[in-house]
């Protein structure tokens, strides 16, 4: 546990020093417990998730960095890998492709790629994953552009 301390705290500080070079994500300690960590996602440029922004929660196990931290989507999201009704993540380096080398901070830029280029042979959300799997790249557009307008943009007014 003490390891996984001095590693996050490690994190923290650089996370701390990257703040300007990587404004699409906004990561940060929860005050009270260095295992829980909320982060801010911008949605990719050129994918129905731009001008999104995409709430996440890290729960990083006492194990850590030897165990990959449990990440979801608090935001809403209409995308093949990730389950709309708990926001999971079905992404490999958050389960058997995991290695210590990562940091909180790339598994975001990771889940970022994702939002560009999903994986619909591996859906968690099947009407997602159908639509592209079937080639209806304009439904999954649509819909996905029409979540993230509902659940991931700044109200006006």
């Amino acid at each position: 546990m003490q390891a996984s301390r001095a590693r996050l705290f490690k994190e923290y500080k650089e996370v701390q020093r990257e703040k300007a070079a990587d404004p699409d994500i906004q990561l940060v300690c929860d005050d009270s417990n260095i295992f829980k960590w909320p982060a801010l996602i911008k949605g990719p440029s050129e994918t129905p998730y731009e001008g999104g922004v995409f709430q996440l929660a890290f729960a990083v196990p006492e194990q850590y960095p030897l165990q990959p931290p449990q990440v979801r989507f608090l935001t809403k999201i209409f995308h093949p890998n990730v389950l709309f009704k708990t926001g999971e993540i079905c992404l490999d380096i958050l389960k058997n492709a995991w290695s210590p080398a990562w940091t909180l901070q790339s598994v975001c830029r990771a889940i970022i790629a994702l939002m560009a280029h999903p994986e619909p042979d591996s859906p968690l959300n099947c009407d997602s994953g159908n639509l592209l799997r079937s080639g209806d790249l304009r439904g999954y557009q649509s819909m996905a552009r029409m979540y993230t307008r509902l659940a991931a943009m700044p109200r006006k007014g």
